[in-house]
């Protein structure tokens, strides 16, 4: 693909950012006068599973995704944000989106739209809506991009929806309390549409409870209409009024996967296609892939180990993030010492990321997201460690500066999807 080629999509984009000063602006208003001019592509979409939630998102969407093509189905996704090139966000009937659809999509929404104020967000959703209206496909998985009652996807008619895991995040957007922020994951719950969900704090799970009895929705809470456990083995233990599934170890790693494996079966369950059989689960929950969960890299960035060391990557960034990793550290990584590599955006509490990380760590260095304007300076990352961190410099420098004398170690690389981004283009790892 030559270098023009790929630009137009990001020139189109650079260009988009001009019709709406504020980035993030939550109402449909926009959206829906946008699809309007489209000939309503909301309207002419496969089955679609809408998932919402402060972590997990992604990998529940890779769960479905998975499930639903070993089964051998054709799968539309729709995810946010991407972490090498646009095109990871949409995935047309299994395959990520080409430039040349892309950039053809995008030129038609623009002209379109007539240069009307609208957000990015708002485009690029209506630009994945025209071309999963326009490509043939058994099933859309569509993603949240932030809060859920006024994200600009929850414009569709559901087959089910999914909630994951719910912590403090974007407070500035969806409010101050986990109540609040859990009432604006609860805006994508439709009336009498199924609703599966995962752990909960009891606050989020209060008002889940009565937002779904509100819209009369089915609510498919872990612990009363299903759950999952995980056996000595690593295999999963899943159990409804249906059954009990004896299934292989989630191919994502990371204890907090049974959750987000557990919320795709319920939510495919209670869907109930006739395709979904105990077969295709177990093979999706075993080939299920999503980058920079947990993804061990193996490529540049690695080289720069000892022999015997293990590079980790993940993009967890909140409070609930930093929970499922320090356990994940405490337990499947208890074996050898971790050493961690953090950075982060300003906007994110470092502190509460970081409470659960540090008894588990090594040694830890506060790092610079590269290129992003909005990154966490090193000297409040260390801050917020309470000293615990030291100064690592770039992604290279702090590698090189992880005491090697001991035993084969590990390292684990957090605090920030850009950051995860930019760590997958050094390692020569991008999305596929």
């Amino acid at each position: 693909m030559s270098t023009i080629t790929a630009s137009r999509s990001e020139a189109i984009i650079d260009r988009l950012h001009k019709l709406h000063p504020v980035l993030i602006d939550l109402s449909l208003g926009r959206m829906r006068d946008c699809l309007a001019k489209l000939g309503h592509p909301e309207r002419r979409l496969p089955p679609v599973i809408h998932v919402a939630g402060t972590n997990g998102k992604g990998s529940t969407s890779a769960f479905l995704r998975a499930i639903a093509e070993a089964a051998g189905l054709r799968v539309h996704v729709y995810t946010s944000p991407h972490l090498v090139r646009f095109h990871e966000r949409i995935r047309l009937a299994g395959t990520l989106v080409s430039e040349e659809a892309l950039t053809e999509a995008l030129e038609h929404v623009e002209r379109v739209n007539a240069g009307a104020p609208i957000t990015v967000f708002e485009v690029t959703t209506a630009v994945a809506l025209h071309l999963f209206a326009s490509v043939p496909a058994d099933l859309l998985v569509l993603e949240v991009g932030l809060g859920g009652r006024f994200d600009a996807t929850n414009v569709i008619d559901p087959v089910a929806t999914a909630i994951t895991s719910i912590s403090m995040d974007h407070m500035d957007f969806l409010g101050d309390t986990l109540e609040k922020i859990a009432f604006e994951k609860a805006g994508i719950i439709k009336p009498g549409v199924p609703c599966a969900t995962g752990a909960q704090a009891p606050g989020a799970a209060a008002v889940l409870r009565q937002v779904a009895a509100d819209q009369g929705a089915p609510l498919l809470a872990r612990g009363e209409a299903w759950d999952v456990a995980r056996q000595p083995d690593g295999r999963l233990r899943w159990q409804d009024e249906a059954g009990v599934l004896d299934l292989p170890p989630p191919a994502l790693a990371g204890p907090h996967q049974a959750d987000n494996a557990g919320i795709a079966i319920a939510t495919l369950r209670a869907w109930n296609p006739d395709w979904l059989t105990a077969e295709a689960i177990a093979r999706g929950l075993a080939t299920a892939t999503w980058p920079a969960r947990m993804q061990r890299l193996t490529g540049r960035l690695s080289a720069l180990l000892p022999p015997g060391w293990e590079l980790w990557l993940d993009g967890g960034h909140n409070a609930g993030a930093g929970v499922v990793l320090g356990e994940h550290l405490r337990t499947a990584f208890a074996d050898r010492p971790c050493h961690l590599l953090v950075g982060m955006k300003s906007s994110k509490q470092a502190s509460e990321f970081l409470a659960p990380l540090i008894p588990q760590a090594a040694t830890l260095q506060a790092i610079a997201e590269p290129g992003q304007h909005l990154a966490m300076p090193i000297e409040a990352i260390i801050a917020a460690s309470g000293g615990a961190a030291t100064a690592g410099g770039t992604v290279e420098q702090a590698l090189a500066a992880i005491p090697k004398d001991g035993p084969p170690s590990r390292v684990l690389i957090c605090g920030s999807l850009y950051l995860a981004g930019e760590v997958l283009k050094l390692d020569g790892s991008p999305p596929r």
